[in-house]
């Protein structure tokens, strides 16, 4: 199975008049990275970069000028992600920006049953949250220590490792290859059954240290009939 993850950067918040000015793209396959990338820089014609999204991506009108306008890479960014799931974080902001560049291009939309939101697939497993990437990069153990502007390249390859995890982590993956992974084998009615192994390394606390001090603090307070201190002892 083909999947590209994906971000775009854009020069403001409003799809019908805002233009997309970057895209960085990861490919996956059986939801391994494949080391296949497309990234680019797009000129948005007339439309400046707001204020409010430089602070964001810090991409000038003055670096756009000599890049190409979306018309000049919409062939080469669609043969990238033909046949895969386009896979974004907030993917109802992203594909309202491509759907409107392929708009003003006379090209049919994406639909919307070829894309994956990993928003919404996070709040499903995170339901109290915070689900940004930073969030999740942290909730998950993964070092986004270098991204202190959005980029949509560098925002492609923290999300592919969220994504991976979200999975279930790269030992948990469900559709290894069987000729090439040993952890995957199938059964006699053809069903993939996937060996688990222990993760290669622990996820990052989820509770503050705050958090931790105070939990302390209300056991002690109900004593000896706190329900935690007899399931530490079991433990």
């Amino acid at each position: 199975m083909r999947e590209i993850i994906f971000d775009t950067e854009t020069t403001g918040l409003e799809s019908k008049i805002d233009r997309v000015i970057e895209v960085g793209a990861i490919e996956l396959f059986n939801h391994f990275p494949t080391g296949r990338s497309f990234h680019v820089y797009i000129n948005p014609g007339d439309r400046k970069v707001h204020p409010d999204a430089l602070a964001v991506h810090g991409i000038t009108d003055e670096f756009l000028k000599d890049k190409p306008p979306f018309a000049g890479i919409v062939d080469e960014l669609l043969e990238f992600f033909e046949g895969a799931k386009w896979i974004a974080h907030n993917a109802t902001f992203d594909m309202g920006f491509i759907n409107a560049e392929l708009e003003r291009l006379g090209r049919p939309p994406v639909p919307n049953d070829q894309v994956l939101d990993t928003l919404s697939l996070a709040r499903r497993k995170n339901p109290m949250g915070p689900n940004s990437l930073d969030a999740l990069c942290r909730r998950y153990g993964i070092d986004n220590s270098h991204r202190t502007k959005h980029g949509a390249l560098l925002d492609s390859e923290l999300l592919a490792e969220v994504y991976i995890e979200m999975l279930g982590g790269r030992q948990a993956t469900f559709g290894l290859d069987t000729a090439s992974n040993n952890q995957s084998r199938r059964n006699e009615q053809d069903e993939v059954v996937v060996v688990m192994t222990e993760r290669p390394r622990a996820l990052a606390a989820r509770l503050s240290e705050d958090e931790v001090l105070a939990h302390e603090a209300l056991k002690k307070r109900i004593g000896a009939k706190a329900i935690w201190a007899n399931y530490s002892q079991a433990e």
